[in-house]
């Protein structure tokens, strides 16, 4: 469903609307000029216009429930995800954790609608303990480097990728805590992991395009590998 290495485009809250759409569409034509999978967050209430403005992007949702189809006022329906032509999701981020119970039934509802589910985890330990519950991609991040522009240090990224594979090692793993240049890429994929990106690095850019063609073209040289 995706190959490594991925790049994910994560605008959180920070833009929505015409904004994000621009963001979409620079990444879209970068992904298909790089053949790259490209991972592309949005607000809830965009990602239809996300994926209509866009061919080469995997549209993902910031959060979803484990809900069915009937009573669930406010929260949101994985059915309702996929008809608008989502194809993954992220779960457990630092700004909105999930109950290992809700994660568990979150990932499993994910997988039985194929889609793709991106799960946070935090510190060694409970990136084992995520991929326990086998998620088709996880996100290890420091949450106390969130933020800050902060890259993670070549310890915790390496006692994090060999926490997961140890568990399951097919599931991919992503390591972007503070990744905001074309060198951070690189670094982050030496040292082992399936896919990187960025937030703040990209958003604050000063040139939203000069800035995803440092990143992403820094991936080309791992495709094959």
């Amino acid at each position: 469903m995706i190959k490594a290495p991925f790049f994910i485009v994560n605008p959180k809250s920070y833009l929505y609307g015409a904004e994000v759409v621009k963001l979409a569409k620079i990444a879209d034509r970068l992904a298909q000029q790089y053949h790259i999978d490209c991972l592309f967050t949005g607000q809830l209430i965009d990602l239809p216009a996300l994926k209509q403005a866009t061919q080469h992007l995997i549209i993902t949702a910031q959060t979803m429930d484990p809900l069915e189809p009937g009573r669930g006022m406010g929260q949101v329906l994985p059915e309702g995800l996929q008809s608008q032509g989502v194809g993954a999701v992220v779960l457990n981020h630092a700004e909105k954790p999930l109950t290992i119970a809700a994660l568990d039934w979150t990932i499993k509802r994910a997988r039985t609608l194929n889609l793709m589910s991106i799960v946070c985890a935090d510190t060694p330990e409970q990136c084992r303990a995520v991929a326990q519950l086998h998620p088709t991609m996880m996100i290890c991040e420091p949450t106390s480097v969130i933020g800050t522009g902060t890259i993670s240090n070549d310890d915790y990224i390496q006692q994090t990728n060999q926490a997961v594979r140890e568990v399951d090692p097919q599931i991919l793993i992503m390591q972007a805590a503070g990744v905001s240049t074309g060198a951070d890429v690189t670094h982050v994929l030496q040292l082992g992991a399936d896919g990187t990106g960025g937030t703040s690095g990209i958003i604050q850019a000063p040139d939203w395009q000069a800035k995803l063609t440092e990143m992403m073209s820094a991936l080309v040289q791992f495709k094959g590998e």
